[in-house]
């Protein structure tokens, strides 16, 4: 069963990895100040929209939970709360964010030309928020419910219609003109509206017998769904800011360091996302056996899916050392900014199997309703462990980007074994939702 719901996840998220390095490699063509600019534009929206990703958890936690309960004719009920939710909330948000944008990158970098190249490819990219909010709704349910094949149908369409605009408005192709940095950005925001559409219209088909569209949640729905939601989006929220924050700690090393921390963090992300699809399985089988009021059944599947993508990050591991230097050169084509990615890429691989399992096992705490708990650990692992650290160990102390990622080693470790002793502990085993 777990492979049944994650095969089609991972095969989105290889999609997403395809179009993660596509991306990175047309956009390494314009050289490091155009990767900088992308890389804080990336980290930065990230925080935008994270608030409103967190939306998906409490979707997809009712909707596993009451597919469990057998109440298969309400599953599309929560759908329809995280849809009106996630319009309520990033329609006024993404204009306050648009106007905000250039001020919040004068904070982040003191170069004037990542500053000129980054400014609109953030304020183009945040205009997508409300496609973002409804596109991971759509995941979530799609996910709670067994579905995930119109996930990986859907994401194929948007990234290949991301690529194949990536090609025509970076480098102005079949006559369009040339945006560069921008381009991107407008490219990616384009497929993602163009997504939303698509997943309304199979939810129309697969979903209007189980409640979708079916009449507005009331108000107290709406406001226990958010409820559920809020530490979700909140830990999303914490965890992008702490993305930003890196990526400002080392802005203050050097703009070098920037673009290299933009492709280790883009190969960091590309490498977790498949074992991320054996974690969206582990929150609804969680879920789902909950439901059946089967705590044993729930605890076994945290464990099963932990220890497959403990396996996945070993193989990882033993792939990406020896290939290190020479998968750098295909994204770098600055020797000296190579040399700088280097030993980083080599000490994340080294890690990257706890940092799977954890992630798994954090999601499972979220599928049980426990997430409060999963954002206290994200919150506390990487605001009062991680950050800290990295500022006085990389810009203070002098040791760079490679002490910067020896600290990240430690932090990624330490928050997977953290979630593994709170899921051994089972509080969250009787938790009600």
């Amino acid at each position: 069963m777990i492979w049944g719901i994650s095969l089609p996840i991972m095969g989105g998220m290889m999609s997403q990895n395809v179009l993660n390095l596509v991306d990175i490699g047309m956009v390494g063509r314009l050289g490091d100040s155009a990767l900088a600019a992308t890389g804080i534009g990336s980290f930065t929206n990230y925080l935008a929209i994270s608030f409103i990703i967190g939306l998906s958890a409490g979707v997809q936690a009712l909707a596993a939970r009451r597919l469990g309960e057998g109440r298969d004719s309400e599953t599309a009920i929560p759908l329809n709360g995280g849809l009106l939710l996630a319009l309520m909330i990033g329609l006024p948000l993404c204009i306050i964010l648009i106007l905000a944008t250039p001020y919040a990158y004068n904070f982040l970098t003191s170069d004037a030309e990542v500053r000129e190249l980054g400014i609109p490819y953030l304020q183009v990219r945040i205009a997508s928020m409300i496609a973002v909010g409804m596109n991971f709704s759509f995941r979530g349910y799609w996910s709670a419910i067994h579905l995930t094949g119109i996930y990986l149908k859907t994401l194929l369409i948007m990234h290949a219609i991301n690529i194949f605009l990536n090609w025509v408005l970076i480098f102005g192709n079949l006559g369009a003109p040339e945006l560069g940095v921008f381009g991107a950005g407008l490219a990616t925001t384009i497929s993602l509206y163009i997504g939303t559409a698509l997943y309304f219209f199979f939810a129309i088909g697969k979903a209007s017998d189980k409640g979708f569209l079916h009449g507005i949640p009331s108000r107290a729905t709406l406001w226990s769904q958010f409820r559920l939601s809020l530490p979700s989006s909140l830990q999303q929220l914490f965890f992008s800011a702490g993305l930003v924050t890196l990526v400002w700690i080392v802005g203050r090393i050097g703009t070098a360091e920037v673009a290299a921390i933009n492709i280790l963090m883009t190969f960091h992300i590309t490498a977790m996302l498949p074992a991320f699809g054996v974690a969206l399985a582990a929150t609804t089988l969680v879920g789902n056996a909950l439901g059946k009021k089967d705590v044993e059944e729930a605890s076994l599947w945290g464990w099963n899916c932990a220890a497959l993508t403990f396996v996945y990050g070993v193989v990882m591991s033993l792939l990406l050392i020896p290939l290190a230097e020479p998968i750098l050169g295909v994204f770098l084509t600055n020797p000296e900014t190579r040399k700088l990615a280097h030993l980083p890429m080599v000490l994340w691989a080294l890690m990257i199997s706890f940092d799977t399992a954890g992630m798994v096992l954090m999601n499972a705490l979220i599928g049980a309703g426990d997430t409060r708990r999963s954002m206290w650990i994200s919150l506390i692992w990487q605001w009062m462990f991680f950050l800290p650290l990295a500022f006085v160990t990389g810009p203070l102390l002098g040791f760079g980007l490679l002490g910067v990622w020896i600290i990240n080693g430690f932090y990624r470790v330490g928050q997977a074994i953290n979630c593994g002793t709170q899921w051994a502990g089972r509080k969250w085993a009787h938790i009600e939702i």
